[in-house]
């Protein structure tokens, strides 16, 4: 929308255009049957139009390209470009022209000239011509400033200036979820699983450029969108990255806290920052646009004073016959040091072998133990590792550790793979 002051007698005439992409022209088809009254009227009309496809007549696209008849739309993450041309209306040469665009947002005002230098003089029936480019950051109102001022042949000093307003819209809709892992082997390493929901809620289909994640110092990233297929590496999208209108795609990333932060307990914990999504698509014609998310942010969930997680596990063991895991003590406090003894409860299904009531020694803080344990299951099918017991001596407080991992006890004249 065009808002102007007060027309002015000028020598210079301003003209400002929007440059995009042109499209493809459509037609709409108008046949019908031989033994109808036109007979082959309508269908040689068409053959003969030059802006169908040769042999296909009667679809609505033709060969040829159509130049922007509007302003359209513009979608934030976008490459807003404009052409601005003054033009000497006059029989008078004028001096000193200084032609300024600037870009009024609600937040700022941006100076988008290529030069801040006047020309020195302008003949009649010329012209000064410029081309800006701005890449779209903010959503809402935004005004183009044209600015012109020169000074006559009587050396008097001109101004004038024109407002363009329009509206930037936002192109996709993204939501994000994050998900601990289930496993307990996993969360040893605080794997977290992000999904990231993104709609295309323009009204034309876009292109999937890229889709990726930049974690945060804290982590490294494994993108889950492909799979591998004959030695090769395919998205689970297809082949084809088209987003429709409306339409929603969800992407996957697993993320595993690097090794200098997974070993100190008590880094990672409260409000962490994971990283942001970095969004590239194409629409019509290859119109590129970009889109960065601010800083995702996750509450790492707790563990308390102690945490006990799990190293290694078999998934299969025999029945009556005793196996191992490993597991690993921290002190997740950061000021006090621990005591520890260690108890094993028995439960109906799951008994340990070895000493209990032992003492494990002192554990300092944001420090960690492996320790290597023994048990038996007298009982097949799915069971539920339970009953260990940690006990700070320093403050008589026990921690009770139940449901750690689960296990496949199977009898012993079945063969367990290795």
């Amino acid at each position: 929308m065009e808002v102007n002051p007060p027309k002015q007698e000028h020598l210079l005439a301003l003209k400002v255009m929007r440059l995009t992409k042109p499209t493809l022209f459509t037609n709409i088809p108008v046949t019908c049957e031989e033994k109808d009254l036109p007979g082959d009227l309508f269908n040689q009309l068409m053959r003969d139009d030059p802006s169908t496809v040769n042999g296909a007549e009667i679809l609505m696209l033709g060969e040829m390209l159509t130049l922007p008849q509007n302003f359209g739309n513009i979608f934030l993450g976008e490459t807003f470009s404009s052409y601005i041309s003054v033009h000497n209306d006059s029989n008078q040469v004028v001096k000193d022209i200084l032609v300024k665009a600037d870009l009024q947002t609600s937040s700022q005002r941006l100076n988008l000239s290529a030069s801040n230098a006047a020309v020195a003089e302008l003949k009649p029936d010329c012209c000064i011509d410029d081309v800006i480019h701005h890449e779209v950051k903010e959503i809402g109102t935004h005004i183009l400033v044209c600015a012109v001022s020169y000074t006559t042949q009587g050396g008097e000093k001109m101004y004038f200036r024109k407002f363009f307003k329009f509206q930037v819209l936002k192109p996709l809709d993204v939501k994000t979820k994050f998900y601990n892992a289930e496993s307990d082997l996993s969360s040893v390493t605080d794997e977290v699983f992000l999904e990231a929901q993104i709609q295309n809620i323009t009204t034309s289909p876009m292109f999937m450029e890229k889709v990726s994640l930049e974690p945060s110092i804290m982590y490294n990233v494994t993108e889950l969108n492909s799979v591998t297929q004959a030695g090769e590496c395919v998205s689970t999208f297809g082949s084809r990255g088209y987003l429709q209108p409306m339409d929603t795609r969800q992407y996957l990333y697993c993320l595993k806290p690097k090794k200098e932060f997974a070993e100190k307990a008590g880094i990672i914990k409260g409000v962490t920052v994971i990283g942001k999504l970095d969004i590239v698509w194409k629409t019509n014609l290859g119109e590129r646009g970009r889109l960065q998310t601010s800083q995702l942010q996750r509450m790492a969930p707790g563990y308390g004073d102690v945490r006990l997680s799990l190293e290694a596990i078999p998934d299969t063991v025999n029945l009556e016959e005793p196996f191992r895991i490993t597991c690993k003590i921290t002190n997740c406090s950061s000021e006090r040091t621990m005591d520890l003894v260690l108890e094993m409860c028995n439960t109906n299904s799951i008994h340990w072998c070895g000493i209990s009531g032992r003492q494990l020694g002192k554990l300092h803080p944001s420090s960690s133990l492996c320790l290597a344990l023994t048990l038996l299951s007298s009982v097949q099918g799915l069971q539920s590792i339970s009953g260990l017991r940690l006990t700070d001596t320093f403050l008589k407080r026990t921690y009770e550790y139940d449901d750690i991992a689960q296990v496949c006890v199977v009898s012993s004249a079945v063969e367990v793979e290795a």
